[in-house]
């Protein structure tokens, strides 16, 4: 089996190696080893995964960019984003079915990298974290008004530091310190409810309200390129939903490659859908005065305080699930040391008198942190300590910070790049490489399911085979070695002209795709040093 650490460089594939081949590919079977989860519940939680506090700043940054523009860069990034998740796919067919994740990935790739997605992740999290804070403090003030503070004569009822305050108080730090947080899982109903009620919010103030400042609306033109590289981490972050790829493809129960670009097309395109019909809406809503937060710019009313009150019980609810994760990455950045790989079962010198297991245990395997990774015991001080911390250092960063957009600017610039494009790609265009032992392994195993497939196949291949039997019977060894061959490549070839421009991407070549994840690796490089010198240096507020 696939082990989680790097197999030894003289590992043969004969002997223990075939069996280790053999038992991946039964793994491999979309039938065989997964989980229960159908197609339509793992679009749903992939789904769940992207769409968040992302949809509430999209009508902003389409006004740095224009309605054209927009909608062009918002399937784009929805696009890039889809082939990540697919790399990810990609990378899972190296694996043992169902013991995906990030960590038995860079175990077999990049194996001191762990600290590389642990701190993007750790990012990513804080930030989204901080977002929701910001978004209580930006909504709360109109709830309170609803509900008649402005008659009370308490100044503070609208202040945004006090409903902070509160709601960090009373409920985020009791919520954060929990070690289990099962209960918390009831939320995603919570949140679908929630942006699905934001949508028709949003869409009935277009329809019912009187567009301003007709001449303002940027239709083709933009603002500039200071301004829309900006806001271009906003969308590349409301799409992040790569940390959660790997648990899809555990569960999913027919994980063959229809199934995954279903999932993937069917998440990431109806994500899409969802942030164009907001962010055009919403912009031709308010014009340029739109600001990050476009709930918050809607008057007093008992839709608008509904969709208020809904989306800030969803965001309280939702800070811990970002605590939880963000804590395992903090301890596994600080635990990390160069050369020294968190799993237990690295290769190293065998014990003499009995051999090193290949796998950990059952119940080492049974203890995993969020990404995969052997769980290391965390003290009761060290979990106070890097909570505490996490939990500070948010409230003082969503007190000082009033700009959504900016918060999720830095984070689509850092954790989300990293997330969504660097990492997938880096991984993939490793363990693609031809003389890589597990790309060979793979290869044998594709091969002899096309050859098995072909033999059994079509009359032709029949006739091809007989034909081949008579002349090896007349021709010797070399003969019939020929004839395999020959009958063996006409296989392939027919084989692969059948899987040409199939919907589910087979037809791409291993050459193709490393090129194209390279490209993407690149890619997510370039866009995190543009925009995070455009946030931080030359960043235009409203």
């Amino acid at each position: 089996m696939t082990d989680y650490s790097t197999p030894p460089a003289g590992s043969s594939s004969e002997g223990p190696g075939d069996v280790d081949m053999a038992g991946q590919r039964r793994a491999r079977n979309p039938k065989l080893g997964g989980g229960h989860a159908s197609m339509i519940s793992s679009n749903i939680n992939l789904l769940n995964t992207i769409i968040g506090a992302g949809t509430l700043a999209m009508p902003s940054a389409m006004s740095h960019f224009g309605v054209m523009l927009g909608v062009i860069l918002i399937l784009w990034c929805g696009l890039t984003s889809a082939f990540g998740l697919y790399l990810q796919a990609r990378c899972a067919r190296y694996l043992d079915r169902g013991t995906s994740s990030f960590f038995a990935l860079s175990q077999i790739t990049y194996p001191n990298a762990a600290v590389v997605f642990d701190g993007a992740i750790a990012v990513k999290c804080f930030g989204v974290g901080v977002s929701y804070m910001i978004i209580i403090g930006d909504l709360m003030p109109g709830v309170a008004a609803a509900f008649g503070s402005a008659s009370t004569g308490l100044a503070f009822l609208d202040d945004r530091k006090f409903w902070i305050t509160v709601f960090f108080l009373v409920f985020i730090i009791p919520l954060s310190f929990p070690k289990r947080l099962d209960s918390l899982k009831y939320t995603s109903i919570v949140a679908l409810v929630a942006i699905g009620y934001l949508v028709i919010l949003v869409v009935y103030h277009f329809a019912a309200d009187e567009i301003p400042n007709h001449k303002d609306i940027r239709i083709i033109t933009w603002e500039g390129p200071v301004a829309a590289l900006s806001s271009l981490p906003v969308i590349i972050f409301a799409y992040t939903c790569h940390q959660n790829m790997f648990s899809i493809m555990n569960e999913i129960k027919d994980n063959s490659p229809a199934s995954i670009v279903g999932v993937i097309g069917g998440s990431i395109g109806s994500a899409a859908a969802v942030y164009i019909l907001v962010a055009v809406t919403g912009y031709l809503t308010f014009g340029n005065d739109i600001k990050g937060n476009i709930v918050g710019m809607y008057p007093a009313s008992i839709a608008s305080t509904i969709a208020k009150a809904a989306i800030v019980a969803l965001v309280t609810f939702g800070i811990p699930l970002q605590i939880h994760p963000c804590r395992a990455s903090i301890d596994a950045v600080l635990r990390w040391r160069p050369g020294n790989s968190r799993s237990p079962t690295t290769p190293g010198p065998a014990p003499l008198g009995g051999s090193q297991p290949l796998l950990p245990s059952a119940s080492a395997l049974a203890a995993v942190d969020s990404h995969g990774a052997p769980a290391v015991a965390i003290s009761e001080l060290r979990f106070a300590l890097i909570t505490s911390g996490i939990l500070a250092l948010s409230y003082i960063t969503a007190l000082n910070v009033s700009s959504l957009d900016r918060v999720l600017a830095y984070v689509g610039s850092t954790g989300s790049t990293a997330i969504s494009f660097i990492l997938p790609g880096l991984f993939y265009y490793k363990i693609s490489d031809p003389d890589s032992i597990h790309h060979q392994r793979l290869s044998k195993e594709d091969d002899d399911a096309d050859f098995d497939g072909d033999a059994g196949g079509d009359d032709e291949d029949e006739d091809d085979a007989a034909a081949a039997g008579g002349y090896m019977a007349g021709s010797g060894m070399l003969g019939s070695v020929a004839s395999l061959r020959s009958v063996g490549s006409g296989a392939r070839r027919r084989w692969r002209w059948r899987r040409k421009w199939r919907w589910d991407m087979e037809h791409l070549e291993t050459g193709l795709l490393r090129k194209l994840s390279l490209g993407l690796s690149i890619y997510g490089v370039c866009v995190m040093v543009v925009c995070l010198g455009m946030n931080t240096f030359f960043h235009a507020g409203h």
